[in-house]
């Protein structure tokens, strides 16, 4: 017993350690990505898009999925993700900023349609000593408490942010994401024949591009992984938004259903009001939310909700299958209690 609890503790310093060091490294990774998607865009622009057939045509989506890319990478690094105890966000009057379908109230943005939002219950974090609303957890690295807490990005390149992703900035995450895939994707299936050229595999010896040969090879090879990695992890957070639950609260759903399971009852997710409703909360669009455009355009909108009332299941206050008293909580880092 003295020995396992010493590799645990050994293996809570090694975790506590990385976190440590991916915070101090992420503004470099946030750099490296960036020069990662220039020096992509780069290529497609001055090596692919010159020989695509109908140009005048072709070019506008071109530019817009590249737009798209940028701007939701500036917008998922630079938007606070939502702290519990923080600026709360106010929507904007710029161009940059779309117009709601109708003037947004405050609080809960909601109202009609079936959408019922209700006031979260609030527990106090053992860590920072912040009453929280409900879906909002404690973040390791930032040493803040974040409503609907996701994850904290620093290291997943070509997508590391340096921040978490929370209430506020997860739609721009899963946006990049998207635009991300379509950008690698098309570079891979447009640039296959300029890749060809570049190793050698034609008759042409002749390279009248601006970026150099082997940049350009690696660049196509990247994106190629990049498409497929990206790709599986858009699939995941789609399908997480589709059942109402943030990656946390699908891990803690899992041991949820275990509890209800032994008990004799079932865990349903109060927060999980189908696909298509869990969707469009999620990205906002619809008669109380904003124009379906929004999700084309690199527009700046507020959420569904201010992270202090949450859209329930009809009939559901809370999620059945669990006891008041049972909910998961942010693991406590004091040696002592271990």
């Amino acid at each position: 017993m003295f020995c396992a609890r010493h590799v645990f503790r050994c293996f809570k310093w090694l975790e506590r350690a990385g976190d440590r060091v991916t915070g101090a490294a992420g503004p470099y990774f946030v750099g490296l990505a960036v020069i990662l998607q220039a020096i992509g865009a780069a290529s497609f622009f001055t090596v692919i898009q010159p020989s695509l057939p109908l140009r005048w045509l072709t070019t506008p989506p071109c530019v817009l999925i590249a737009l798209n890319l940028f701007t939701h990478y500036y917008y998922v690094c630079t938007v606070p993700p939502g702290f519990v105890q923080g600026e709360v966000l106010q929507p904007g009057s710029g161009r940059l900023w779309a117009s709601p379908s109708q003037r947004p109230s405050t609080g809960a943005r909601w109202s009609n349609h079936g959408i019922t939002l209700l006031a979260a219950s609030t527990t106090m974090c053992r860590r920072c000593g912040l009453m929280r609303p409900e879906r909002a957890h404690h973040c390791r690295i930032c040493g803040r408490c974040v409503m609907k807490y996701d994850h904290h990005c620093p290291v997943n390149l070509p997508a590391g942010i340096n921040q978490c992703v929370g209430l506020n900035n997860e739609r721009h995450f899963v946006l990049f994401m998207a635009y991300l895939v379509l950008s690698t994707f098309f570079l891979s299936i447009l640039g296959y024949s300029q890749a060809l050229e570049a190793v050698g595999l034609t008759y042409s010896n002749d390279w009248p591009y601006m970026v150099p040969e082997l940049a350009y090879v690696l660049t196509y090879m990247l994106s190629v992984v990049i498409c497929i990695a990206v790709l599986i992890m858009l699939c995941w957070h789609l399908w997480g938004i589709a059942r109402g639950e943030t990656t946390v609260e699908a891990q803690d759903h899992e041991i949820y259903k275990r509890i209800a399971k032994d008990r004799g009852d079932n865990f349903v997710n109060s927060f999980d009001l189908g696909r298509s409703a869990n969707l469009r909360l999620f990205f906002n669009i619809g008669p109380d939310g904003y124009p379906w455009y929004t999700l084309i355009l690199p527009l700046r909108i507020m959420p569904y909700t201010d992270g202090h009332s949450w859209a329930r299941r009809e009939g559901f206050q809370r999620h059945q299958g669990i006891q008041e008293g049972e909910e998961l909580t942010d693991d406590d880092d004091d040696d002592d209690n271990t």
